[in-house]
């Protein structure tokens, strides 16, 4: 339905102020990477904002603009970084540490990176248990540390003279946790803040402290944050945009575009085995139970979400999925990623896919990174709020509605993408049912 009559966006002028909790391998692939596009070091490849085009209209118009140049995005020159880690490094000496990036590279965008220095960061080791670091907030209730952090907010706020701001989350997996009676209401969550209730994690402070100060939320890992009815709540009563959550990067991703194609020409699957070997830091924090338990989950689900065993008995009812993820450090960021895929054909007669992914998960996520950053802002400044369905593109286990269940192939989530911007500035939405083209 075309929106010229009812969708506002409000223009993207001045500073817009990028906030990351995790200032690792991937905020600093990200932030090193922004400034090396920004002087011409390098290409935005993976960045659907800097490079895709969308189709408007029919095919025949030929009218196919970058997405950059058909809404109105923040750009590059327009960012500015900030974040907290338990780690005292500067964004130069971590991105010089975690060795995603040459340093030949990195030496040419030393000076913005080294400017930016870690705040503060609240840390439970509780929640994330095979590291530890000296840059934490230590005294005070939950409820205290979500004050300290809405100052920091504040402060940054100020001191770049942002006009806009939006958060990320870049830090490790936390231990695997349900919701439990804290997060039902927000009220009972801010009562559980000041009473420190172990079952409010670090993430779930840095969004409930982001969307007080008005500040959008992107989840990229696999924890139990937004997805709770409390900052549900929170994020509509502010009129703010989150999502999430755990980026899809590299198995996943494979999966979300496989999977897809397999149930597209009613192929069978008897069995789905992931395994992975991973030498950067998320790698050590995987290596806890609690953490991979949590991973583990977003990996799981995505095969029953596409392949609809209940619709399709015969074909996916009982195939076999697991997945490992094991600590391997001489890998570092390059990590590799094998599947062997059982499926079967006409007459049930059995074939095999195998995969062999060797990836780098950094560079694969920085990108989705600043176009997360970006269409949060975009959908600020639309008023649009609450989960953001459209950007599941991003994502390993995509926040919806309590009452559906996710989309995760990513031919669909792509679409659902597109159609949003094309909703968002009054075109038609594109069904490719292409009839007209016949009559």
């Amino acid at each position: 339905m075309p929106a010229k009559d009812n969708v506002q966006i409000a223009p993207a002028d001045g500073t817009l102020g990028v906030l990351i909790p995790g200032i690792g391998a991937v905020s600093t692939t990200f932030m090193a990477g922004v400034e090396a596009v920004k002087r011409g070091l390098g290409a935005p490849v993976g960045s659907l904002t800097q490079l895709a085009t969308i189709r408007l209209g029919k095919r025949t118009e030929g009218r196919s603009p970058l997405i950059k140049d058909f809404v109105p995005l923040a750009g590059l020159n327009d960012l500015v970084f900030g974040g907290w880690d338990i780690y005292e490094d500067t964004a130069y000496e971590a991105a010089t540490n975690a060795k995603v990036l040459d340093t030949s590279l990195l030496d040419q965008v030393k000076q913005p990176l080294s400017a930016i220095r870690p705040m503060k960061a609240v840390f439970d080791p509780e929640y994330i248990r095979r590291i530890n670091g000296p840059n934490v907030k230590d005294k005070g209730t939950k409820m205290d540390k979500a004050e300290m952090l809405m100052e920091d907010i504040q402060q940054f706020r100020k001191q770049h003279n942002c006009s806009r701001l939006v958060m990320i989350w870049c830090a490790s997996t936390e231990v695997y946790h349900r919701p439990a009676p804290v997060h039902q209401t927000l009220k009972d969550f801010e009562c559980g803040l000041m009473k420190n209730d172990p079952e409010i994690a670090p993430s779930q402070i840095y969004a409930y402290a982001a969307l007080k100060s008005g500040v959008p939320f992107a989840n990229g890992a696999p924890n139990l944050t937004t997805d709770t009815p409390a900052l549900l709540d929170l994020a509509k009563e502010r009129n703010l945009p989150i999502c999430g959550k755990d980026f899809k990067t590299g198995q996943t991703f494979m999966k979300t575009l496989i999977a897809p194609g397999l149930k597209a020409r009613m192929l069978g699957l008897n069995g789905w085995f992931s395994t992975n070997i991973l030498g950067n830091r998320d790698g050590e924090v995987l290596e806890d139970p609690g953490s991979f338990k949590t991973k583990e989950e977003t990996k799981l689900s995505v095969l029953d979400q596409i392949l609809q065993p209940k619709l399709y008995p015969e074909l996916y009812k009982n195939f076999y999925h697991a997945v490992r993820i094991n600590y391997y450090p001489p890998r570092g960021d390059a990590k590799e990623g094998w599947d062997n895929i059982d499926i079967f054909g006409w007459l049930g007669y059995p074939m095999q896919i195998k995969i062999n992914f060797l990836c780098r998960d950094s560079i694969l996520a920085a990108p989705l990174v600043l176009d997360l950053v970006l269409f949060m802002d975009l959908a600020q400044r639309t008023g649009m709020r609450g989960i953001q369905e459209w950007l599941s593109f991003y994502f390993k286990a995509p926040m919806h509605a309590p009452e559906l269940y996710p989309e995760h192939d990513i031919f669909i989530q792509l679409m659902k993408l597109k159609n949003t911007l094309r909703w968002m500035r009054g075109e038609d939405l594109i069904t490719h049912l292409g009839l007209e083209y016949y009559d």
